[in-house]
Formats: structure tokens, C-alpha cells, sequence
């Protein structure tokens, strides 16, 4: 074990994974430096102290009767989707401007341009091992439904099947004129094709939209209902790749916790959220999930 500084046991934070090595924080959150996150305090977690904390949360996997699981943006990532608010993220390459339904209205030309880069990446990933994980929890009979802020469609593609997407997905489009949805491959040629810049429907010649959720947008009522619903009664609450700073997403482990779930996080970074989960594990999700179903299939 190597100690920068003497922490107390309370202190504590879980670990971060840097690299192939994981560390606690043991700051508080207080003190916590978002932006200088290397300045932190920290001691090097064992493999010990880390295979203790995975069987920590396999367990409450295990004992659980309803399992739900909230993913973000950090678990497409390691698919190759850039993230949004990451000093490499969309927003600081295009501003966040370009994600608000006002800027699509006023430049839809420019949106698609946008769109067009973005579509591109999601169309061709592939799901990671944290995405094969989840879906082999589904199968095990240990999680009940994946409620995901992502667009890409990546858990179906891995094979998860009860997937509540709260923001939408890229795989639709829907004209803003008469409402129609079509499935993206029906007019994937032009949206692809050189020099196209503003799909039109199929129908009546309306601009296309993804059906997406957008700044200013309301949530689809009814995945936000289910939501809702799913996270007041299950007894674990799971939180996989997501920063927990978009709402409504980022208050549905509060609702679950206040109605008595345990909570797991498993994220690469700190959140402002963390003190309320009972497992907390910083890491890549494809690297960490993995460890947490082996771990579950020995126990059961």
C-alpha cells in the first residue's frame, strides 16, 4: 500500500481506476476539486481490497427481488461514442447550443451537420463488455429493466431486452409536420448520402427530427412514468457510466433510495451524488461489470 496522505477508514471513497491501477479518494465533497481532480488525496486500493468491494456488490445483486439499472453516456463510451461533457466532448467541440430544439428550429441545416458526425459513430458501435453484462443479468433473472439517457440502442444490440430509453433513441426520426415515425434505415441512403443535409418525410415532405430528446424538450411521458415507477419499487438501484447532472435521470436513485433500494454506482469519476450509494466503484464499467456477474454466478 503506498499513502500519499494518512486518511481515515471513513474517508474513504472507493476506488478510481488510473490507468490499470485503482486508488480511494479519500477526500470529502466538500473539498472535492472537479477540475483538478489529480490534486486529490488518495492510497492505492489492493486487489483484496477491490475483489471486496465487487463481492459487496454481487451480493446485494444476489439478494435482491427487483433490480434496476440507470446508465449514461460513460458506458457508450468505451464503445468509442464521444461523451457530451468531457474535456473532449461534444459540447466543447460544437457548444450546447447545437443540442437545444430553438437551434434545430432556427438551423436545422446546421443541426443535421452536427447530427450527421454524431450518427455516423453511433451506427457503427458495438456493444463492450459492460452492455454483454448487463444483458447477461437480464438473462440470469437478477435485473429487471435498464432505464439508459443514451440514444444509441446499444443494450438491445447486446441483447438486453425491458430497455426504457428516456431521451429517445437515433435509430427513429420523426417529422415534425405530421408526426410520422420511421425506423432510420428507411432513408439511412439519403441521410448518409453527399451534400444531404435535412432528411424530409417520407409522407409530406416535413423536416425530420430524431427522436430525440432535446434542450427544452419535454421527457416521452411515458418511459418517464415508467421510470419513475420502476425506480420507487425496486429494492436495488444500480447507476452504471453516468454523472447523475441531467434531470430528471439524476434524481431517479434518490426516489429509489427514499423508497428503501440499496444503491450500487459504478462510474469512472466522482459525482456530486455519491455519499447516498452503499457501493460505490470507480472504473470502466467494461472492466468492472464483468468481475461483478462473475462474482454473481458464483454465489448463485
Amino acid at each position: 500500500m503506498i499513502f500519499l496522505e494518512t486518511i481515515t477508514t471513513s474517508e474513504k471513497r472507493l476506488c478510481v481506476e488510473v490507468g490499470t491501477r485503482y486508488f480511494y479518494y479519500g477526500d470529502t465533497p466538500g473539498n472535492y476539486d472537479y477540475e483538478n481532480p489529480g490534486t486529490q488525496r488518495w492510497v492505492e486500493l489492493s486487489e483484496a481490497e477491490l475483489r471486496a468491494r465487487i463481492r459487496e456488490a454481487a451480493e446485494l445483486i444476489v439478494e435482491s427481488k427487483k433490480n434496476v439499472a440507470l446508465t449514461g453516456a460513460g458506458i457508450s463510451v468505451e464503445s468509442g461514442i464521444p461523451d457530451f461533457r468531457g474535456p473532449n466532448g461534444l459540447w466543447k467541440r460544437y457548444g450546447e447550443h447545437v443540442g437545444h430544439i430553438s437551434f434545430f428550429f432556427t438551423n436545422p441545416g446546421e443541426f443535421w451537420k452536427f447530427a450527421l458526425e454524431v450518427a455516423k459513430v453511433i451506427f457503427a458501435a458495438r456493444p463492450n463488455p459492460a452492455h454483454y453484462a448487463l444483458a447477461e443479468l437480464e438473462k440470469m433473472g437478477k435485473l429487471h429493466c435498464i432505464i439508459t439517457q443514451n440514444i444509441d440502442g446499444l443494450h438491445q444490440k447486446a441483447g438486453s431486452k425491458n430497455v426504457i430509453e428516456i431521451h429517445g433513441t437515433a435509430w427513429r426520426l420523426v417529422c415534425l409536420q405530421c408526426g410520422t415515425k420511421f425506423p432510420v434505415e428507411e432513408i439511412a441512403s439519403k441521410l448518409m448520402s453527399k451534400g444531404f443535409t435535412i432528411p424530409r418525410c417520407l409522407k409530406c415532405e416535413g423536416i425530420l427530427k430524431p427522436d430525440t430528446v432535446f434542450f427544452g424538450e419535454r421527457l416521452p411521458e411515458e418511459e418517464l412514468k415508467i421510470a419513475i415507477s420502476e425506480s420507487m419499487s425496486c429494492d436495488l438501484f444500480m447507476v452504471v457510466g453516468s454523472s447523475l447532472v441531467v434531470y430528471p435521470a439524476a434524481s431517479l436513485p434518490g426516489i429509489a433510495k427514499s423508497h428503501g433500494a440499496k444503491t450500487i454506482l459504478v462510474n469512472l469519476e466522482r459525482t456530486a451524488m455519491d455519499e447516498m450509494f452503499d457501493v460505490v466503484i470507480y472504473g470502466k464499467a467494461g472492466e468492472i461489470l464483468p468481475k461483478i456477474v462473475e462474482e454473481v454466478k458464483k454465489m448463485m
